[in-house]
């Protein structure tokens, strides 16, 4: 290197380490940096790891294997090792880390999946000029978007992570399908998406599912609602409402559906319908269905509107439904009126309103030739309410309006406030005109809240 006056300068060690990290090498000593040793090393172990026993990678995310995998992925790096005197045991340690994310995780993004502060995180190309292109990782933490430092993968390595999340429940990205929804094994959501939709390089973007919120949690630690909230709501989950949780995207719908499915009781057959499995009741009676999408030759995809048909014939108690998006609607608002009370489910929505012109819009969707008045009659019979769900500017997540579906008068479905949000207290405060529920709540001999019948 030269400085400005043509000096020749030493790198620092600090400087050839960046280099080789931005390069995709391993850092070894300030003397022996090693990348050619530690590609052949790599080699090595990785035709050590293809002796493994194959149930044992088969099964790798069983907790006891994990760890005796990475044990036996390590002890392969540090026996090879010792055959390359210019990698140090740091160097050793690290690559070993690298491989273990690599066998047992998601490569590069294994850390940030597992950091449970992480919420989100996202895998995208960015171009760098017309000729050039590199692939970047972000990272949500607390409702900002970072960009983490980590090795940029390549293409190839994010098209590799893909299909490895894809495979083992029957999902793909190809360029008949260039877009899937997907899980990981502990329910995080994943979305790919890839060229030629995805014009920069392959699209991943993964929302990490934390472990079942339970209510206290919700209520003390991420104050989501209120305690009074929490006691009105299990009220009605009991009393058999049907129930709509609606809000934005990433405003935190499935996490209180889940809270909400949580008050079901234990003796109650539930049948949980989703896109990608993330419900985790802890009821011993549930019966968890997944849909399928269509395979190379455009065929055998079965959807949720399949299942929902599907599971009337299967004696359930509660059906509930990931989200409704579509003509699946209209055999969720059927199977409402026809005896399955208590059914709960989600919908994108800015509004309490917009979720019941969005039902109508989706009941079209099944492609039924209904008049507007019939659909609004089906809604406004079949939900008893809707719970709004918000995520603010800083990142938290509240319910920020409950509304009841009262009937419907002409044309016009009839609501009511009962709790709606205040900036001022920053909790959730009666409305008024909320009595005119109570005749409901005794019909389905829910016991009244105080707060119901107090003076305006």
């Amino acid at each position: 290197m030269q400085d400005a006056k043509g000096i020749i300068v030493t790198p620092s060690f600090g400087y050839l380490n960046r280099k080789i990290k931005e390069g995709g090498g391993t850092l070894v000593s300030e003397q022996h940096l090693g990348q050619k040793d530690t590609q052949i090393l790599r080699s090595k172990v990785n035709q050590v790891i293809q002796g493994f026993d194959k149930n044992l990678v088969a099964n790798k995310h069983n907790p006891v294997i994990r760890e005796k995998l990475t044990s036996m992925i390590r002890d392969a790096v540090m026996q090879e090792g010792e055959k390359f005197p210019s990698l140090l045991r740091p160097a050793l340690e690290s690559l070993a880390e690298e491989i273990q994310d690599e066998i047992l995780g998601f490569g590069v993004i294994t850390k940030l999946l597992d950091d449970p502060e992480i919420s989100e995180v996202m895998v995208l190309g960015r171009r760098v000029s017309l000729t050039e292109k590199i692939m970047v990782v972000y990272y949500e933490k607390d409702g900002r978007v970072y960009e983490a430092d980590v090795v940029p993968p390549d293409e190839e390595t994010v098209y590799s992570i893909i299909e490895k999340i894809g495979a083992p429940i029957g999902r793909r990205a190809d360029e008949s399908m260039p877009m899937m929804d997907a899980r990981l094994p502990d329910g995080s959501r994943v979305n790919a998406i890839i060229p030629p939709l995805a014009l920069d390089g392959p699209c991943l973007t993964i929302r990490k599912f934390k472990k079942a919120v339970d209510i206290e949690h919700l209520i003390h630690l991420y104050k989501a609602f209120t305690e009074r909230d929490a006691e009105f709501m299990e009220s009605c989950v009991r009393g058999r409402l049907n129930i709509v949780v609606s809000g934005g995207t990433g405003s935190g719908k499935t996490t209180t559906l889940n809270a909400l499915s949580s008050f079901i009781p234990s003796d109650e057959r539930i049948i949980t319908i989703e896109d990608a499995a993330e419900l985790q009741l802890k009821q011993p009676h549930v019966v968890r269905l997944e849909t399928r999408p269509p395979n190379m030759e455009g065929k055998g995809a079965i959807t949720i509107r399949d299942e929902v048909r599907n599971a009337l014939r299967m004696r359930p108690d509660r059906i509930v439904v990931g989200e409704v998006r579509s003509g699946e609607a209209l055999d969720m608002l059927q199977a409402m009126n026809t005896g399955h009370d208590g059914s709960l489910t989600t919908g994108h929505a800015n509004s309490p309103r917009d979720m019941l012109a969005r039902l109508e819009t989706m009941v079209l969707m099944s492609g039924m030739d209904l008049p507007v008045r019939a659909i609004r009659e089906q809604i406004a019979s079949a939900v008893n309410l809707i719970i709004q769900q918000d995520r603010f500017r800083d990142g938290r997540r509240k319910i920020t309006q409950l509304v009841a579906i009262l009937g419907i008068e002409g044309d016009k479905i009839i609501t009511q406030d009962l709790l709606s949000y205040s900036g001022r207290v920053d909790a959730l405060v009666p409305a008024p005109g909320r009595s005119r529920f109570i005749p409901v709540l005794e019909k389905a001999n829910i016991p009244v809240p105080s707060w119901m019948e107090e003076a305006i």
